[in-house]
């Protein structure tokens, strides 16, 4: 893929890229993103340390101080986009929203209200490999809301915009989802949660207006070239304000998560923490559209001919694992998985066996 986006203007927002630690974590307020190459302003005469990034210099300095430095700066910068890490420091403790699009709902035979999960993962740069083990790996690539600061209860809903792909080992979903009540999100924290299971984008975008900037985005996936997702990013169910609201009334609840518990971040104060990734969800186009007719029918003769050990979900599953597998329909090592979002960047992952 010829890595190419617009740039959204210095006006509308500020869009930052970092490159590599092996290159010094130069960060960068990007102005032009075409055929693999990035220019823009070099900030690092703003910062206070080498360790300070994107988040640390609005913190501290104020969007106006950087939008005007960047205005007045003369000697502009060319790196090429290969070079480039993730462009902030994100934890591990983030925050997932399942069937937020109508349309993917529909393809998942999921009815109901859109649901949240925790997703256990620390997140990996745009370019790095995704591991598809013995799983029915898939992909959903999603808008994600990064809080610059603590998000109190009663705050308005701000923050930066970074892309990421919600990787998902439907096998491991499907083997611990609760059929009766998915909106639980059972299931889902231990089927996203793998290894390298969360690339990130590499452009971090501060929009001065975040309801006018969301409306101008459409999300796109391809693989192997291929395009699979293609939507407006408003075209949720759930806008970001009501992800949140919906974060606080779910602070208490627990999930499963392999043998254990996770629950969404919040501190004491009913707070969501700095730097949490909250992803959006994904439009239609994943490799799981449902369990098919024929797997439903294999299944339940499984079931019938066993005696009817086990439930006959559980050999519906299984059977629908084994033919998927075969027929090699999810992500296999060797594909190329593509996101490009105007104004928000790009991603570039292969699968691979194993790590």
């Amino acid at each position: 893929m010829t890595r190419s986006v617009d740039i959204a203007p210095l006006d509308d927002a500020l869009t930052f890229a970092q490159t590599k630690a092996e290159d010094g974590e130069r960060l960068i307020a990007v102005r032009a993103y075409q055929e693999g190459q990035i220019r823009g302003f070099d900030l690092s005469s703003l910062r206070a340390s080498a360790s300070e990034d994107a988040i640390d210099l609005i913190n501290r300095l104020g969007q106006d101080t950087i939008r005007a430095f960047v205005k007045a700066a003369k000697d502009e910068v060319e790196v090429e986009a290969a070079r480039l890490g993730l462009p902030i420091r994100l934890g591990d403790q983030n925050i997932g929203v399942g069937t937020n699009y109508a349309e993917h709902a529909a393809e998942s035979a999921v009815v109901g209200t859109p649901f949240l999960f925790p997703k256990i993962v620390q997140p990996t740069a745009w370019n790095a490999p995704i591991p598809a083990g013995d799983g029915l790996l898939d992909y959903e690539v999603e808008l994600c809301l990064v809080p610059l600061e603590a998000l109190m209860p009663g705050d308005p809903v701000f923050g930066g915009l970074i892309l990421g792909n919600d990787v998902t080992d439907r096998a491991v979903l499907m083997r611990n989802v609760d059929i009766a009540d998915p909106q639980s999100g059972k299931g889902f924290t231990s089927g996203k949660s793998g290894p390298n299971y969360m690339p990130m984008g590499d452009l971090f975008v501060v929009p001065r207006n975040l309801p006018s900037f969301l409306s101008r985005l459409t999300l796109q996936l391809s693989v192997n070239g291929q395009v699979r997702q293609n939507a407006a990013a408003t075209d949720w169910i759930w806008d970001l304000d009501e992800i949140v609201r919906q974060c606080r009334l779910k602070r208490d609840v627990r999930w499963a998560y392999w043998g254990g518990e996770a629950r969404l971040a919040f501190g004491e104060a009913g707070e969501i923490a700095a730097r949490t990734v909250i992803m959006a969800g994904t439009p239609a186009g994943t490799v799981f559209q449902g369990v098919p007719t024929k797997d439903r029918l294999m299944g339940a003769l499984g079931w019938l001919l066993s005696g009817r050990k086990k439930s006959m979900i559980a050999h519906v599953i299984e059977r629908h694992i084994k033919s998927a597998r075969a027929a090699k329909t999810y992500l296999q090592p060797g594909d190329q998985v593509d996101i490009r979002v105007h104004r928000l960047g790009c991603l570039s992952n292969r699968i691979v066996a194993a790590l």
